[in-house]
C-alpha cells in the first residue's frame, strides 16, 4: 500500500467521533421512524437519496426501490459496500422517541442500522475523493485504491432483492471485484466485530409435506386412511432424521406447524406440515431432500396415505471469500473469529456468488433477539462498523 493509501485508511481527517456519532445517529433514528416493507420503499429510497444527491457520485437504480452510488477514484477496479433498507411488520414496543411512525412496521431487523453506516461510509468517500482531486484535480490523483460503490437494496426480508441487484448488471457495469456487508447481532459484545472464513450463514429453503388419506367418521375408522397419523410419524421420523443427518456436517431440520382434519371424531383426510430446512452445502441439501422424502413416502405407506414433498429454493448459503477474510484480519482491529457456521438465512449469498465477498457481524451486546418488538441498540456500536468499512475501502 502506497504513501496515499495509507493516508486514507485512518479515521476521517478533520471528523471527530462526536460529529460521527451526531451523524450516524440522525441518520439511523430517522430511518427507524419510517420502515416499509419488501419492495415498497418509497420513503427510505428518498430519504436515502436525499443524503445521496447532495454527494459527488453517479447515483442510479440498479433495479425498482434500489439505489446504488458510485464514486469514481479512477481506478481499474471497483470495491462495493451493501446495505439493506427493508423492515419487518412488527408492532413496535420499544417506547423510544424515535419509534415507528409506520403502524404495524418496525426496523426490527437493524437494517436502519445497516443504512445509516453506509451513509456515513459515503459520506466519508466523498470527502476523500473531493479533498484528493482539488481544485482542477484528476481521479487519478485519488487516494483510494479502489473505485467504491455503495449499494442500498430492497427485499431482504422477503423476495431475496439482492438477486434482482446482481441481475440488473450493476457489479458488470462498474467492474466490482469484491463486496462487503455487515449486520448488527444482539448475541455480541457491544461494537465487537465477528466473521469467520468459508461458512458463515445457512441455506434455507421451506419444506411442506402433504399427506391425503380419506376421511372416515371415528366409529368406523378402518374404512379410512389416517393423514393425521402419517404427518405424526413424519414429524417425530424427522426429528431422528435430523440428528442422523447432523452428524455429517452442520444442518438443521424443524417442522413448525402441523394442519390436519376437520373435526375431532373424524379421521383426518388430509394433512400439511410446514418446516424449514438449514444447510451449509449443496450436497447436503441434496442429501437432505432425498431422505426427508423417504421419511415422508414411508410414514404415507404405513397409513395408507399418498404425500407430496417440496422445497422452496431459497437463499444459497453465506459462505466468506477466503482470501477477503484473510485480507480483512489483517486490517481491521480486533476481528474476531465466530467458531462455527449459524444456521440463519441472509440474502447478500446471491452476491458471493457473482463475486467475491465478506459478510461480518457487529455486535450491539443487548441480548434481545433480532425481530423481536423489542429490539433496539446503542448507535455508539455503529461507530464500530463505519470505521471498518473505511479501513476495508482503504485496503
Amino acid at each position: 500500500m502506497g504513501r496515499e493509501e495509507r493516508a486514507a485508511s485512518g479515521e476521517d481527517r478533520n471528523q471527530d467521533q462526536s460529529e460521527l456519532l451526531e451523524e450516524v445517529t440522525r441518520y439511523r433514528r430517522d430511518l427507524h421512524r419510517i420502515p416499509e416493507l419488501d419492495d415498497n420503499l418509497p420513503e427510505t429510497t428518498a430519504y436515502v437519496r436525499s443524503v445521496l444527491a447532495g454527494l459527488n457520485c453517479e447515483l442510479t437504480e440498479p433495479c425498482p426501490s434500489a439505489l446504488a452510488a458510485f464514486f469514481d477514484f479512477g481506478r481499474a477496479e471497483t470495491v462495493a459496500v451493501r446495505a439493506d433498507m427493508d423492515a419487518l411488520p412488527i408492532c413496535e414496543k420499544t417506547g423510544a422517541a424515535y419509534a415507528s411512525t409506520h403502524a404495524g412496521c418496525m426496523h426490527a431487523c437493524g437494517h436502519d442500522g445497516h443504512m445509516a453506516m453506509a451513509l456515513a461510509c459515503v459520506t466519508w468517500v466523498d470527502r476523500v475523493r473531493r479533498r484528493a482531486l482539488g481544485e482542477g484535480g484528476s481521479a487519478g490523483a485519488a487516494p483510494l485504491p479502489r473505485n467504491v460503490v455503495v449499494v442500498f437494496q430492497p427485499a431482504e426480508e422477503t423476495t431475496g432483492g439482492a438477486q434482482r441487484i446482481c441481475a440488473s448488471g450493476v457489479f458488470e457495469r462498474y467492474r466490482v471485484s469484491r463486496i462487503f456487508g455487515m449486520h448488527l447481532w444482539p448475541d455480541l459484545p457491544a461494537g465487537t466485530l465477528a466473521s469467520r472464513p468459508g461458512a458463515l450463514l445457512a441455506r434455507s429453503s421451506e419444506t411442506t409435506v402433504t399427506f391425503s388419506g380419506m376421511s372416515a367418521h371415528i366409529a368406523r375408522w378402518r374404512e379410512g386412511r389416517d393423514a393425521l397419523g402419517a404427518a405424526a410419524r413424519f414429524v417425530v421420523g424427522s426429528k431422528w432424521l435430523a440428528r442422523k443427518l447432523e452428524q455429517s456436517e452442520p444442518m438443521a431440520q424443524r417442522f413448525g406447524r402441523l394442519e390436519a382434519g376437520t373435526v375431532r371424531n373424524a379421521v383426518a383426510g388430509t394433512a400439511r406440515v410446514e418446516g424449514s430446512l438449514r444447510v451449509f452445502s449443496d450436497a447436503m441439501f441434496a442429501r437432505a431432500q432425498d431422505e426427508i422424502r423417504a421419511l415422508a413416502q414411508t410414514a404415507a405407506d404405513e397409513e395408507g396415505c399418498s404425500c407430496t414433498v417440496s422445497f422452496s429454493e431459497g437463499y444459497p448459503p453465506v459462505v466468506n471469500d477466503e482470501a477477503l477474510w484473510r485480507e480483512a484480519a489483517e486490517v481491521l482491529d480486533g476481528l474476531a473469529e465466530v467458531p462455527e457456521p449459524l444456521l440463519i438465512a441472509e440474502d447478500f449469498s446471491f452476491y458471493q456468488q457473482r463475486i467475491p465477498g465478506l459478510f461480518m457481524l457487529l455486535g450491539t451486546g443487548t441480548g434481545t433477539p433480532l425481530h423481536a418488538d423489542a429490539f433496539d441498540f446503542d448507535e455508539r456500536v455503529l461507530l464500530a462498523g463505519v470505521k471498518a468499512y473505511r479501513q476495508l475501502l482503504s485496503a
